[in-house]
């Protein structure tokens, strides 16, 4: 019997949300590779409000 090939996964990376005001790395997450970058509404502690934050590989 010939040994099956499964399909290959696609892996995760740890991606960082940083606060377009101050630059700060707020939160961190881990998504699949691919797709468009994130473009949240998050808390900045800093600034104490809501503010864009934009995914950023380290």
């Amino acid at each position: 019997m010939a040994a099956t090939k499964g399909k290959k996964k696609k892996k995760a990376e740890t991606v960082f949300l940083v606060c377009e005001e101050t630059g700060d790395y707020n939160y961190s997450l881990r998504r699949r590779t691919g797709g468009e970058k994130l473009k949240l509404k998050k808390y900045c502690p800093r600034l104490r409000k809501h503010t864009i934050h934009n995914e950023k590989k380290k």
